[in-house]
């Protein structure tokens, strides 16, 4: 039993958008990470999707692309990603009732894996594309979630924290945040975020040991397709 992550599947089967556009890494590549998925996770696994799961604009549209997450073996945990236009984020708790025992989605929640609590949000990181005041009104939503879900964490008695975004934890070239700060605030050990896509993007961010805690990039074209391992099975019996 292993935990792994993978970010940014962005399917499409109800519609025609060939990701390809974006560079050639992409050709194939929902048949490429159900390859590698097949390959390397077994049905007792878990595995967190760091958000962007579908071009589709609402939960009918989405219907195909869910039906191909939760096809995959293994425990499937969801983020929302900037993209995921069929989540409301403050109706993740209908989502968690109508697809109990298929799917999970994190926000303004945690899940447990053995002794760990897995705690995340979207996150935010300024891409230049948004006014300054919306920017701090994004960061502070944000971080309050994220808070939310450490503090949840905490009450039921977790000590050990994984930390999830789907935007990169800094903006780009920068080296602490909101989001590096609440990580070291509750002693998160690794902080497993996406978004960044080619490689002219893949250092955007932190990658690698910062302040004691190990910040890993899981874009889905940056791990070439294949799910990351980030934690080994631990307990005992």
């Amino acid at each position: 039993m292993a935990l792994y992550a993978i970010g940014d599947f962005h399917l499409s089967f109800m519609f025609h958008k060939p990701m390809e556009v974006f560079g050639e890494e992409w050709k194939d590549h929902v048949s490429r990470l159900r390859q590698n998925w097949l390959a390397r996770v077994g049905k007792e696994d878990t595995v967190v999707i760091t958000g962007d799961h579908s071009w589709g604009r609402n939960l009918r549209e989405c219907e195909p692309d869910l039906a191909f997450i939760e096809k995959l073996p293994g425990r499937k945990i969801l983020l929302r990603g900037n993209h995921d236009l069929f989540w409301d984020a403050k109706k993740t708790f209908q989502l968690n009732q109508q697809f109990a025992g298929r799917l999970e989605f994190l926000q303004d929640n945690f899940f447990a894996y053995e002794d760990y609590a897995l705690v995340g949000t979207k996150g935010y990181c300024d891409e230049g594309r948004d006014e300054p005041k919306q920017v701090q009104k994004l960061l502070k939503r944000e971080s309050a979630r994220l808070r939310t879900s450490f503090e949840l964490a905490k009450a039921a008695d977790y000590k050990k924290f994984i930390m999830f975004l789907h935007y990169p934890p800094t903006s780009i070239k920068e080296q602490k945040s909101v989001f590096t700060r609440l990580a070291e605030e509750y002693g998160a050990e690794k902080v497993i975020y996406s978004h960044c896509h080619g490689k002219q993007r893949y250092g955007d961010s932190i990658r690698g040991f910062f302040h004691g805690i190990e910040y890993k990039l899981v874009s889905s074209d940056y791990l070439a397709f294949c799910p990351e391992r980030i934690l080994e099975h631990t307990l005992l019996g």
